[in-house]
């Protein structure tokens, strides 16, 4: 084989390499590229398409403001001591009753101790003060016999009269003695006892403001106990509004911080006092809180219902989805949601009203609409919708964006 025949095969030869090498390379690309397009397309969610729509609202009365535990106590010691020891942290649950924490007692208790053995002392001091009467009683009566038969002269007779006076003034002084020092050792007791402190409420432990070795004192609170079973909210009603409220008007209440939450309250007090300045009422709302949803200082958004009703656009609540702080909804485009900010008003237990950017009879996803994500794709769950979705691709019809002309009034 000459040179120029090695040659042609070490070409041909490196060629069949090179060919080979990008195949695997191609082959590899290829098997990358396809999984990725496959994520590309997202998950498919099942869900349910509903529309919005036309219904009737219940025209309200809103007000707002943070909300109050019913019931809030600063527990204060009786008196001033140190913090011996603090059982409870903040947010542990408390009863009524239950031992907070207890003040440093060892002087009290060696007071007490003295007070019980000063009841001892002048308890044996009454005792032989009795005995001793009784037996200046006997004297004085063999005393009276000798002085009826001339046997004791009168001096004598006033002396032992005298003796039984004296010593009738020292039983009651022991007796004064005694009594003042079951009065003392009683005082050093109830001292003693509000060394503890109680919790006077069933609650929470909201804060805590002393540590163990603290000096405290009847204006210094050691914890904050709150009930949050209830909670209250105040508003001021205008004039022209307060003689259609009642006690016991349903209130329905909006917190910013649970947006899908809607709780109900009631109308607990009207104040018989109108403001001069600013022509209102002062009202106070309960709002019960089994689940303990409700946080203090929350804000709140209420709706007094008076009784009227207006036309409202609706949504279902399952419908409405929170993207940070903006309210919207998926619009159904084909497969794919689209999420649409809306404006929102108010908030029913099963409805929510919609004051700007949606149109009257828009697609939009209902059950299933909080499991959604930036591309994902849905399947109808109810045929009926898949029917409507095809005619509307055909139609190529759109959203309906910006103030919705129904709802230009948010009362």
């Amino acid at each position: 084989m000459n040179t120029a025949t090695k040659k042609i095969a070490v070409v041909l030869v490196g060629t069949g390499l090179l060919y080979l090498f990008g195949a695997r390379v191609y082959d590899t690309q290829q098997s990358t590229k396809k999984p990725r397009r496959m994520h590309a397309r997202g998950r498919v969610i099942t869900v349910e398409v509903v529309k919005s729509h036309l219904g009737y609202i219940q025209k309200d009365l809103l007000l707002t403001g943070p909300l109050k535990a019913k019931e809030s106590v600063d527990v204060s010691p009786h008196s001033q001591g140190r913090v011996k020891e603090l059982y409870f942290n903040v947010g542990d649950r408390i009863e009524k009753g239950t031992l907070i924490a207890t003040l440093d007692d060892e002087e009290l208790q060696q007071q007490v101790n003295r007070a019980h053995a000063s009841i001892l002392v002048t308890g044996a001091t009454l005792i032989q003060r009795i005995a001793e009467r009784q037996n200046e009683q006997a004297e004085l009566e063999r005393a009276t016999q000798l002085f009826k038969e001339e046997l004791l002269s009168l001096r004598d007779y006033d002396t032992h009269k005298t003796g039984i006076a004296v010593i009738n003034a020292q039983v009651e002084l022991a007796k004064a003695q005694k009594q003042q020092a079951e009065a003392q050792l009683l005082e050093l007791e109830i001292r003693l006892s509000r060394t503890k402190i109680y919790s006077p409420i069933r609650g929470i432990v909201a804060n805590r403001y002393v540590d163990v070795g603290a000096l405290v004192s009847p204006s210094v609170a050691v914890i904050r106990v709150v009930n949050l079973t209830t909670m209250v909210t105040q508003g001021n009603v205008p004039e022209r509004d307060i003689g259609r409220l009642r006690i016991g008007t349903k209130a329905v209440v909006q917190v910013d911080a649970i947006p899908e939450h809607v709780f109900t309250g009631k109308v607990a007090r009207i104040s018989p006092v109108l403001d001069a300045a600013t022509r209102s009422a002062l009202i106070e709302i309960d709002i019960p809180n089994s689940r303990n949803l409700l946080k203090a200082e929350m804000f709140t958004r209420i709706a007094l219902q008076l009784g009227s009703t207006r036309e409202a656009l609706l949504i279902p609540r399952e419908s409405l989805v929170h993207r940070g702080e903006q309210p919207g909804v998926y619009v159904v485009h084909a497969d794919k949601p689209t999420f649409q900010p809306i404006e929102i008003g108010l908030a029913r237990e099963n409805h929510v009203e919609v004051l700007a950017n949606l149109a009257v009879n828009t697609q939009i996803v209902g059950r299933g609409a909080a499991m959604l994500r930036e591309g994902d794709r849905i399947r109808f769950k109810n045929k009926e919708n898949v029917e409507q979705e095809k005619l509307r691709r055909e139609k190529n019809s759109a959203v309906l964006k910006g103030p919705n002309p129904l709802m230009s009034e948010f009362i």
